[in-house]
């Protein structure tokens, strides 16, 4: 696109209008709010570009001296428009303007705001926020179609993917490692949607997921230990379920002294150990050509000299190859998909072995899963709004033709819920012990019995 173009559409943005949340359960707000400010924030904005110009688009610029000049520039505009303004209403004005051409528009009140976990807009006039679990409608909307189409391209066009006609689904993520999935026309056929899956800069650690009621410590303890007893993992939830969360905390036990390389579509994941190597996957160009699988990077990362392979989530014939990797030598890696309990995940596991295309006998299949994987922690949003783990198990071999599968811990619904409707149970012991204690003692790590006592509530 030509500076000409990108100045003309900046020039057309309009600015949204913010309002409150309605309660739980209303009606998606169709009707606009009217801006009585709309105007004068149109000769503000018109009056930015005019005296920015290709400065908005400096390469060489650095972003925190463009937001500077943005807001000084600004103020300097505001003050001398001659509608009567209050205070409030001009740092209203300012604040919207400096949205826009700094940030994502009407979405940036929300990406702000830091009790919102996700945000899903479901066409211009439409737009949700996920907080504590639950779903709430918000009166902010954007002033057209073709608005929140500038947004997605702003956003996607960060990093380097497109989205149109030709290919209108795109992955992508905002600079704070936010997940983002866009789909517009002919795909989506009541206009441009977009979901937003917010990343907290301070990510979450095990004392936070102990807090939330996610895990306790006894729980944190035991899959501490799997994890240093290089165990491997399969975290396994629905969507929203809180699997890469999960996954970020696990994959933070991993020793300091190991090399760990990371696979994922759009990068989320924020180990803080020394030795830790990022690769993310890549779609094709405009040409159809330079796609880059995880299933290739899987590949690759066998070339890296990993001691671990901690991959975002497999959804294709890439479960081949991490089975194949976890059977050769890199004990300990971790992954995460998606599938409503264990024994559905080993059957998803399956499957998209045979979408690698490889003429393999089931059995075959079931015997690479079997020897691979060594635990599967099942998550789950319930239906209070929280995420939690809802059973460990332990992956012991085969029997005939089935992989068996047996429970280390399950969650106990029988045990009701309080005044606000939040589940009162907890992860409980089956009394089965796993079969790789053993294994796990051999390398230092020491599991309490008490963990195993039949009923115990961890």
């Amino acid at each position: 696109m030509s500076l000409a173009d990108r100045l003309d559409s900046v020039r057309k943005s309009a600015t949204p209008t913010t309002g409150t949340e309605t309660a739980p359960g209303a009606p998606a707000q169709k009707r606009r709010t009217v801006d009585p400010f709309s105007e004068v924030k149109e000769r503000v904005h018109q009056a930015l570009i005019e005296n920015l110009g290709p400065r908005l688009y400096d390469p060489h610029l650095p972003e925190a001296e463009l937001a500077a000049q943005v807001r000084t520039t600004l103020q300097k505009t505001i003050d001398s428009e001659q509608t009567p303004l209050s205070h409030s209403d001009r740092t209203r004005i300012a604040q919207e303007v400096s949205d826009e051409i700094l940030g994502h528009g009407p979405l940036e009140p929300l990406l702000r705001d830091p009790e919102i976990s996700e945000i899903m807009v479901n066409g211009a006039d439409s737009i949700y926020v996920e907080r504590s679990g639950k779903l709430y409608p918000v009166e902010t909307h954007f002033s057209s179609e073709a608005h929140l189409r500038r947004v997605i391209d702003k956003i996607v066009g960060r990093v380097g993917r497109r989205v149109d006609e030709a290919s209108p689904l795109v992955d992508a993520r905002l600079p704070d490692g936010s997940r983002v999935n866009a789909v517009i026309a002919p795909i989506a056929l009541d206009g441009a949607m977009l979901t937003i899956r917010k990343f907290s800069k301070d990510p979450f650690n095990d004392a936070d997921l102990i807090a939330f009621g996610t895990m306790t410590v006894a729980v944190r303890d035991f899959v501490k230990a799997c994890v240093r007893g290089r165990r491997n993992i399969v975290i396994s939830g629905g969507t929203g379920s809180g699997k890469t969360t999960l996954l970020n905390v696990i994959s933070s036990f991993i020793p300091e002294d190991e090399r760990i390389v990371t696979i994922e579509d759009a990068a989320e994941l924020q180990l803080h150990q020394d030795h830790v190597l990022r690769l993310e996957s890549r779609p094709s160009n405009i040409e159809g050509r330079g796609e880059i699988a995880i299933r290739d990077l899987v590949k690759n990362s066998l070339r890296m000299r990993p001691d671990r392979i901690v991959v975002g989530e497999i959804r294709d014939g890439a479960a081949l190859d991490m089975l194949q990797a976890m059977n050769t030598g890199h004990d300990g890696s971790i992954t995460t998909l998606h599938a409503n309990s264990p024994r559905d995940s080993l059957a998803r596991l399956e499957t998209m072995v045979l979408m690698a295309g490889v003429d393999l006998p089931v059995r075959a299949i079931r015997e690479q899963v079997a020897g691979a994987l060594d635990m599967v922690i099942q998550q789950a949003r319930l239906k209070d709004g929280s995420r939690r783990i809802t059973a460990i198990s332990e992956v012991v071999g085969m029997e005939g033709e089935v992989i068996t599968l047996q429970d280390i811990f399950t969650f106990d619904f029988s045990a009701g819920r309080d005044e606000q409707g939040r589940f009162k149970g907890g992860l409980v012991s089956t009394g089965l012990r796993p079969k790789f204690t053993q294994e796990l003692a051999d390398m230092g790590v020491e599991l309490s019995p008490t963990l195993f006592t039949f009923g115990a509530r961890l």
